[in-house]
């Protein structure tokens, strides 16, 4: 079936979606291997779904530190050797860009070598590798209708998101036998972590009416693990801290509402899962596209937007209660959800890159 190169990394918003195409390959017979960069999430994660990783010696390059910019010319000659030298070893038939780093060199060297190039946008303001590779794509997909100009003839398909969420039940049909249990929270804040979730959330179930027992899993990331737990503890409030959720699958099962930020696989996940949300975009996020990723679902009375500029322990106490004290408000969010889902992403990707593998143009 030939080899497909695989450019992702950074953070679980690129990684995650990528994973999910490099496996549908995977089962269609393509040999795939990952090209991502020596300081990001996926010299962890990639290994672990048994996927051959190579690595590139960059790092963002859109920075407003002096030293930075003046080593970014350097560190991007050294990627593009190195990209060159591993494109030329493995011999890919097509290449993927899903964002990150590596994406830029990688695609420059694949289109230098006549290897067909397909990149997916997942969020609705596309980044700046993305806004680069989009000149020399052979094919782009993207999240959000009119990411990309009309021009590139970009064709939207969703985000991929892994089958598993996409096949869990109905969320009416999760809602049976909850009846009065305690309302089931999820908190993500991302795999980067939210110290404002951290500390706000917290405090904001200390001012919820005694009688409102909730049941709390915060997914926090690696570095504010112990400051969520100590926060937690010090207002006597009993939650499940983690710095990572790998069975996300179970746990969108499980909750009947999360509170989040707006990166545009937690949205896509949201959607396909089936479960409402307050989301609090980042607001420092480049071009502020989290908050134009929330758009998509508050508008479709799927979520509730609580901008962070604003966001307090008792504003968000506020914004809670009426799911808590009526837990059909909560399900009426999550079913507008699930009616926002795209599920085909991944398959349609992946079909792109099967039929682009048969076009012989590329250089060896």
């Amino acid at each position: 079936m030939g080899s497909v190169m695989i450019m992702a990394g950074g953070t679980g918003g690129h990684i995650f979606p990528a994973l999910a195409v490099a496996e549908r390959l995977r089962v269609a017979g393509h040999e795939v291997f990952w090209l991502g960069s020596s300081q990001g999430l996926e010299t962890k994660l990639v290994p672990e779904y048994r996927f051959p990783l190579e690595v590139l010696p960059i790092a963002g390059i859109r920075s407003t530190s002096i030293t930075r910019k003046l080593q970014a010319p350097g560190q991007m000659a050294r990627a593009l050797f190195k990209a060159s030298r591993i494109i030329k070893e493995r011999r890919p038939k097509v290449a993927l860009g899903m964002g990150g780093f590596a994406a830029g060199p990688g695609g420059l060297i694949a289109w230098k070598h006549k290897i067909p190039l397909v990149i997916h946008e997942q969020n609705s303001i596309p980044g700046m590798t993305n806004r680069w590779l989009s000149r020399l794509a052979t094919k782009i997909y993207q999240a959000f209708p009119d990411s990309f100009p009309a021009s590139k003839n970009a064709q939207v398909c969703g985000n991929p998101v892994r089958q598993e969420i996409i096949d869990l039940p109905d969320p009416k049909q999760r809602w049976q036998g909850r009846g009065t249990s305690p309302l089931r929270l999820l908190i993500l804040g991302g795999s980067q972590g939210a110290k404002i979730l951290n500390e706000t959330v917290p405090k904001a179930l200390t001012l919820l009416p005694n009688n409102l027992n909730i049941q709390i899993r915060h997914q926090t990331g690696t570095a504010t693990l112990e400051l969520a737990q100590a926060a937690y503890k010090s207002h006597g409030i009993d939650a499940q801290v983690v710095p990572f959720i790998h069975n996300m699958a179970e746990a969108y099962g499980w909750a009947d509402l999360a509170i989040a930020r707006a990166g545009a696989l937690t949205l896509a996940e949201l959607a396909a899962a089936g479960l409402g949300s307050l989301l609090i975009p980042f607001p420092y996020a480049v071009d502020d596209h989290q908050t134009h990723n929330a758009a998509w679902l508050v508008k479709a009375q799927a979520a509730h937007l609580l901008p962070q500029n604003t966001l307090t322990a008792e504003s968000l106490a506020q914004a809670l209660q009426p799911y808590i004290q009526d837990r059909t408000q909560a399900l009426k969010l999550a079913q507008a959800a699930r009616e926002q889902a795209q599920t085909t992403a991944t398959e349609t990707i992946a079909e792109a890159c099967t039929e682009l593998a048969t076009i012989k143009k590329h250089l060896f």
